[in-house]
């Protein structure tokens, strides 16, 4: 019985990688296998996706995992070294050429590596003299990684192209491009492989920052309870703010981390307890404004007459509301219309006025909440302040103050 050619990277490396990335175990065993020197080594490969969807980051603790392994197995002669290149940080393709060949040399211990380095052709000299010709051990690979090479400045259009082509004349050489949105064929080569980093999902956003959660709240809150509450925090956030501001994972992550004490300021204030609802945690007037903003959003303006006003019917529209019966042209018409099939909550919000927002809240804040509808309220903002405030709108509210 022989030994197989193809060996996966060690389990331990991958599931060790996927704690520290989580939905990230498909990409990370599809590169794996594809830069590890005793699985399927390829020539070139793109990673690609949006920002901070974790390409750089899962990539280099990959490859630095991958050569510490393989250098632990093999004592000092390792099978796989690398070199990460930030093309952003790259003014001219000039400098990247020499970036690339003194991140090489610094990774292989190369003796003395050149100090300028102004075309492609020289850069594949210097890299053959480095990688093809010096003595390596067998089955050695080395990986070079180009980040953000499509945000590269001052670049031809046969730059991306030229370096598909140094794997062509470097046998044991592997250029991975990382990019956001690679072109149709961009490289000019075929059997290119490409590895797709999409955006997290809700799920994907919730289980990543649960693997994190804040220093547990002080007594008689437990841990598990502090761990829990932040999972459901986190899943509120989102929902408030992925599509409208913060729609990549560190940012997400920043705005959890500003709002958690303020959220949790009523817990250690003692008026309430983990397990309450998160909607009970708002005031009164800010779930009303809520409410309003949701049915403004969600309902036609042409309904809004027959929902929130008492003038015709004496009272307001519940489940589908005051049904149309009879013979009048009223109920032809409702008999003619087309049933709706998917339920208005189902659907996208919409844009609304302000203005209709607001009238929305008055009709129905004293129904909902007849508590609250008789409220005073006091501004404490100083006369300085509003002075300012209204000039820099071009509005004199002097002006509008009866002495």
């Amino acid at each position: 019985m022989t030994n197989s050619l193809f060996q996966l990277p060690d389990e331990l490396v991958i599931n060790a990688l996927t704690q520290s990335f989580p939905c990230r175990e498909a990409q990370i065993r599809a590169l794996a296998a594809l830069v590890h020197p005793a699985a399927a080594p390829c020539r070139n490969l793109v990673l690609y996706g949006t920002e901070s969807t974790g390409k750089s980051a899962t990539t280099s603790s990959l490859l630095d995992r991958l050569a510490s392994h393989e250098q632990e197995q093999d004592g000092n002669e390792a099978h796989l070294r690398y070199a990460i290149v930030n093309s952003v940080e790259c003014i001219t393709s000039r400098h990247l050429f020499e970036s690339v060949v003194g991140k090489v040399a610094s990774s292989l211990q190369w003796g003395h590596p050149p100090a300028r380095c102004e075309t492609i052709s020289q850069l594949t000299v210097e890299l053959s003299k480095m990688l093809k010709y010096a003595p390596r051990p067998d089955n050695f690979r080395f990986i070079l990684v180009l980040d953000s090479i499509d945000r590269q400045r001052e670049a031809p259009p046969t730059l991306l192209p030229a370096l598909a082509r140094l794997s062509e004349i470097i046998p044991s050489l592997t250029t991975i491009f990382i990019v956001t949105s690679p072109p149709a064929n961009f490289l000019r080569t075929s059997f290119v492989p490409h590895i797709h980093f999409p955006n997290y999902t809700k799920p994907e956003f919730v289980a990543i920052l649960s693997t994190t959660p804040p220093p547990p709240l002080p007594s008689p809150i437990t841990p598990q309870e502090t761990t829990d509450l932040w999972t459901r925090f986190t899943a509120s956030v989102h929902d408030a703010l992925a599509r409208a501001a913060s729609r990549t994972l560190p940012s997400l992550h920043l705005a959890c981390l500003a709002l958690w004490p303020r959220f949790t300021a009523p817990l250690l204030a003692g008026t309430h307890t983990p397990r309450d609802d998160l909607t009970t945690l708002l005031p009164t007037t800010a779930r009303l404004l809520l409410l309003a903003s949701y049915l403004a959003s969600h309902n036609a303006t042409r309904h809004d007459l027959v929902l929130f006003s008492t003038h015709h019917h004496g009272r307001r529209r519940r489940r589908g509301g005051i049904s149309v019966s009879g013979g009048g042209a009223g109920a032809h018409r409702r008999s003619g219309a087309k049933h709706r099939k998917i339920a208005r909550k189902l659907l996208g919000a919409h844009a609304f006025a302000l203005e209709r927002m607001m009238a929305v809240f008055a009709a129905v804040r004293g129904e909902w909440a007849p508590e609250s509808s008789g409220g005073k309220w006091r501004v404490n903002v100083g006369w300085e302040v509003v002075r300012g405030l209204g000039r820099g709108m071009g509005v004199e509210v002097e002006e509008w103050l009866v002495e």
